[in-house]
């Protein structure tokens, strides 16, 4: 059998319970992907992403019903080796990507203040224009179980608000354009057990600004909550899924205050109505 064929057979029998099942329920139950869709899918070099073009493809052949996919990498300025790898691993995977190049690191290189927030609105703002240009309705980012959770304490913790990602978005400024993220309920060990298993090398952190730094391994603000709630699970197992549960389980009656569509409310608006 084809190295990539063994790959595929892996999503689908070897992990059918912590990939496949778990891809596929995300799909159906945040109703991430409908009939004649056409989904750009996202592939940024790490494993995640390329296990999002994988599952994507199986359910191109095997779904209920029919879709297209297109395959794109955006090179915002990566080193040889990394676009290298990125290339290597898509063959071996024998997906048909699209590399397409941007300005990004040259354009945050210049910045002195938040240049990660200002390379993660220039990536999105590549992404739609790039997704427009394909004929593409929707596109696939390779977010999982784990980011979902780890932003919502990030959100708590350094926010001050209680928000997590969303297992879909509506563009505000490409109109007619979604944003999917259809490994929501995938955990990463189970990712990691899959590249490992089927012997992948992924590029990890491919940042122009952090990849040769100790910055991004010991001060970063997700990689303490990461270790956070690794520390947590040795108490409870369960206290990821408890953490992802209670965003499907706000009780509107035991909160101080809200925002719905912008609009600040609070528990006082109902407080006397209940006497």
């Amino acid at each position: 059998m084809e190295r990539h064929k063994e790959i595929e057979r892996s999503i689908i029998k070897k992990y059918r319970k912590d990939i496949w099942s778990k891809f596929v329920k995300a799909v159906s139950d945040y109703e991430l992907i409908s009939k004649d869709d056409k989904v750009m899918v996202c592939i940024s070099g790490g494993k995640d992403s390329f296990l999002l073009a994988k599952c994507i493809e199986e359910l191109i052949r095997h779904g209920k019903f029919k879709f297209d996919a297109e395959y794109v990498v955006m090179n915002p300025g990566y080193k040889q080796e990394n676009l290298d790898l990125i290339k290597k691993n898509a063959e071996i995977l024998n997906l048909n990507i699209t590399i397409f190049d941007s300005d990004i690191f040259d354009v945050v290189d210049k910045v002195d203040r938040s240049p990660c927030y200002l390379c993660a609105r220039m990536r999105r703002g590549f992404l739609y224009s790039k997704a427009k240009e394909l004929g593409c309705n929707k596109i696939a980012l390779g977010h999982h179980f784990d980011d979902v959770i780890e932003t919502t304490l990030l959100s708590m913790f350094y926010g001050s608000e209680v928000k997590t990602m969303m297992p879909k978005l509506h563009s505000d400024n490409f109109k007619g354009l979604e944003l999917i993220r259809p490994l929501y309920l995938i955990k990463e060990e189970s990712i990691i057990s899959w590249s490992k298993f089927n012997k992948l090398k992924f590029i990890n952190c491919a940042c122009k600004f952090t990849e040769d730094s100790e910055f991004e391994k010991d001060n970063s603000k997700r990689l303490e909550i990461k270790n956070l709630i690794k520390k947590l699970k040795k108490n409870n197992d369960n206290i990821d899924y408890n953490i992802f549960k209670s965003l499907d389980n706000v009780n509107l009656d035991c909160i101080l205050g809200y925002t719905k569509n912008k609009e600040k409310h609070s528990f006082l608006e109902e407080y006397d109505n209940k006497k």
